[in-house]
């Protein structure tokens, strides 16, 4: 798990917040297929939570912007495909 650092930015929902924030600043390409792996499930299990017991949409679109990165990070630096890549 990731841990807290006064030089990240703010964490408003360290439920998942802290492994997003790993994932984004890994700079060794093996471990950054985990840290993503890690906080991808940190974020669904968030959502989880979310669809049971709130409404908070704020969070929400915090959330939908931090998997829009997760995509990026694992198209650019990990290789793997683009699903939202429209096909001609």
């Amino acid at each position: 798990m990731a841990t807290e650092d006064s030089s990240s930015p703010e964490i408003l929902y360290p439920a998942w917040q802290y492994e997003y924030q790993a994932a984004l600043v890994e700079v060794d390409r093996q471990k950054l297929k985990q840290r993503v792996e890690a906080a991808e499930t940190a974020i669904y299990k968030r959502l989880q939570h979310l669809s049971q017991n709130s409404d908070d949409f704020v969070e929400r679109q915090v959330i939908e912007d931090a998997l829009n990165s997760l995509r990026a990070l694992k198209r650019d630096e990990l290789g793997f495909p683009d699903w939202e890549k429209k096909r001609a």
